[in-house]
């Protein structure tokens, strides 16, 4: 299947959302936001799909809200763009699939909020992060101001946020936002490598520890241990858990089915 602004491909069980405004730098869209949203709804209904990959056309990742209609909104159309864009953050939150975003080139504003909402985040070496923000008087969308400061600290936040200075991808490596840095070239390569790994996981099982991590940011300790205590029930009868134990018995890799 082909948009003009989403390209969308299904490799195996993994599933392949690749921005497709090369000549904007990958910017949103209304159809962009509105075809990643339809997909990552549809892919979370689908048994087929176990891993979803989130990528930019051509230099960039994406440079999040558009320079060109900026100044041109009125507080109601806003309010209604960024209530589209709230749809397809809580789509991927709720996903119960592991989706990764493979960053090059530039991830700013809502784009680099677009990544922070992914559960996997591995990123080209000379890539930049940048919340741009304040450079045309904005505040977040997109969820960063949710997800940064759980990340790296509110203090560490505020900084990136008032400044809107350019972060490497080095140094949220280091700071833990980033699961891998590697060479440009090799972005591909490792993506692909680390979707397979995940696609041959426990994909129910990743999928409520997901729930679980997310909850985890605001419930207290007794309200996680009963639903660890809850979760683990339905886990325990799985395909996958029995599986699991058996390849353990017999010396073997498992081989997960995603049941």
């Amino acid at each position: 299947m082909e948009t003009s602004h989403l390209l969308v491909e299904q490799s195996g069980s993994v599933l392949w959302l690749t921005l497709n405004r090369p000549e904007r730098l990958n910017a949103f869209s209304p159809e962009m936001i509105a075809g990643l949203t339809d997909e990552i709804e549809r892919a979370a209904a689908d048994d087929a799909v176990r891993v979803i990959v989130l990528s930019g056309a051509g230099r960039a990742f994406c440079a999040g809200g558009d320079v060109k209609t900026m100044g041109q909104s009125s507080a109601p159309q806003a309010y209604e763009h960024i209530g589209r864009l709230n749809r397809l953050i809580l789509a991927m939150k709720s996903c119960e699939k592991p989706i990764m975003a493979a960053v090059h080139g530039v991830a700013a504003g809502a784009g680099f909020n677009l990544a922070l909402a992914c559960d996997v985040i591995l990123a080209a070496e000379d890539s930049q992060f940048i919340l741009s923000f304040a450079k045309v008087g904005l505040v977040s969308d997109g969820g960063g101001s949710y997800w940064l400061p759980r990340l790296v600290g509110p203090h560490l936040a505020k900084q990136f946020f008032f400044t809107a200075d350019p972060i490497s991808a080095r140094r949220l490596y280091e700071l833990g936002v980033l699961s891998e840095v590697v060479p440009a070239e090799k972005l591909r390569e490792a993506t692909e490598s680390f979707a397979s790994k995940l696609a041959g996981g426990p994909t129910k099982a990743i999928g409520k520890q997901k729930r679980l991590i997310e909850h985890a940011l605001t419930a207290t300790l007794e309200e996680i241990l009963e639903e660890e205590r809850l979760v683990q029930g339905l886990m325990v009868e799985t395909e996958d858990h029995r599986e699991g134990v058996t390849a353990f018995k017999e010396k073997r890799s498992p081989v997960f089915q995603g049941k």
